[in-house]
């Protein structure tokens, strides 16, 4: 099956996912979400896998919802923000239900909702040169979806001094709050590692583990709702419309206009 948005390569009990819309600095479009479902899909059906591997390239893992397609289609109304959010917070849930062992490979930049891909997954191994950023509300939104993983990882002081500040997490302080659980210049020894100790486990025991812990904390019905009912609030307003709107024309972002 051909993919527009990422790559998929196969060895031994595992799935590799390259995201590969370096034009875009992997943002994430309805695409990308859907095709990180069928590449889910292929993993739960190979009765061999057991570790899904996700990973960017060229130094960016990834940076988000994709402002210039948000742009180029113009602002959504509230039901079509809250549809894009739900599916995007669908897609984490995923990487938290699924059988299957998801590892974050970050070599490079994360920011925006490419940091709740990496809060979802089960491990996070990131390169030295690795940063984490929520940049969201200097455009005047909320990491909606992405906190309820990202207080799962960090807690909740260090999710919201990320979200507040929109500094950078360098590599070395994610493995201090547990938002990366290894750094290396080499992630590749790690994953064979970890690899070769989940091939030892039953695709039901991992589904059967995220479940139990799932139940040990519980991401309720009402704060679903209330993350992707603040986003489509957000993103349907005509402030950040704006500014999304001319960083797609001038290529200037918020900080640098008043806007």
């Amino acid at each position: 099956m051909g993919h527009r948005t990422i790559d998929l390569s196969s060895g031994p009990g595992t799935l590799n996912i390259s995201l590969n819309r370096p034009e875009r600095q992997n943002s994430i479009d309805a695409t990308m979400i859907r095709e990180l479902h069928e590449a889910l899909d292929q993993a739960e059906a190979a009765t061999d896998c057991r570790v899904v591997v996700l990973q960017g390239g060229d130094g960016v893992f990834c940076t988000g919802m994709d402002l210039l397609g948000a742009a180029a289609a113009g602002v959504p109304d509230q039901d079509g923000a809250a549809r894009g959010g739900a599916e995007f917070l669908e897609l984490l849930k995923r990487f938290t239900t699924t059988p299957r062992v998801v590892v974050a490979k970050v070599d490079g930049r994360v920011a925006g909702g490419g940091v709740g891909l990496a809060a979802a997954a089960d491990f996070v191994f990131a390169t030295p040169a690795s940063t984490f950023s929520l940049p969201e509300a200097l455009w005047g939104l909320l990491p909606c979806c992405v906190t309820p993983f990202l207080i799962r990882r960090v807690g909740f002081q260090k999710a919201y001094a990320m979200s507040l500040s929109t500094q950078p997490v360098t590599a070395d302080q994610a493995v201090l709050c547990s938002l990366a659980d290894q750094m290396a210049d080499d992630l590749g020894p790690a994953i064979r590692k970890l690899t070769f100790r989940a091939s030892k486990l039953s695709g039901p025991t991992i589904g059967d583990l995220k479940r139990y812990f799932a139940k040990m904390w519980i991401l309720s019905a009402e704060q679903e709702q209330t993350a992707v009912d603040e986003f489509a609030r957000l993103m349907s307003s005509a402030g950040v419309g704006r500014r999304i709107a001319d960083f797609a024309e001038r290529q200037r972002f918020p900080w640098e206009g008043g806007s």
